[in-house]
C-alpha cells in the first residue's frame, strides 16, 4: 500500500493506506477523506477533488497538463501546485505524498 498524507485548511494531518492503480481521488473517497467530493467519478470534469500537491513531491507527480489544467479554470483558490487528485494515479513512487485541501471545499 502506498500511504498518502492529506492536510487539510485547518492543519490536520491524515494518512491514509490507497491501492496501488487507483487515482488519489477514489482512495480519498474510500477512506472518507472530507473535501474530495469527486462528483464527476474521476471524469475530469468537475474539479470537486482539487488538491494542492506539496512542493517537494511536485516533480514525481508532475503539473496539471490539457484538459485538467482548464477545468482547474473553475475550481476556488487555484495555486501553481493545484492539481485534481482523480489525476493522479497510485503508484508506490508516490508513498508519502502530501496533499493539502482547499478551505471550503466540500464544506
Amino acid at each position: 500500500m502506498t500511504q498518502i498524507v492529506f492536510v487539510t485548511a485547518d492543519g490536520q494531518r491524515l494518512t491514509i493506506d490507497a491501492t496501488e492503480g487507483l487515482n488519489v481521488m477514489e482512495a480519498a473517497r474510500r477512506a472518507g477523506i472530507v473535501g474530495i467530493i469527486g462528483e464527476c467519478g474521476g471524469a475530469c470534469s468537475c474539479a470537486t477533488c482539487h488538491v494542492y500537491v506539496d512542493e517537494s513531491w511536485s516533480n514525481r507527480t508532475g503539473p496539471a497538463t490539457g484538459s485538467e489544467a482548464d477545468m482547474l479554470e473553475f475550481a476556488d483558490e487555484v495555486r501553481p501546485l493545484s492539481r485534481l487528485s482523480c489525476q493522479i494515479k497510485v503508484t508506490p513512487e508516490l508513498d508519502g505524498l502530501t496533499l493539502s485541501l482547499p478551505a471550503g471545499q466540500g464544506d
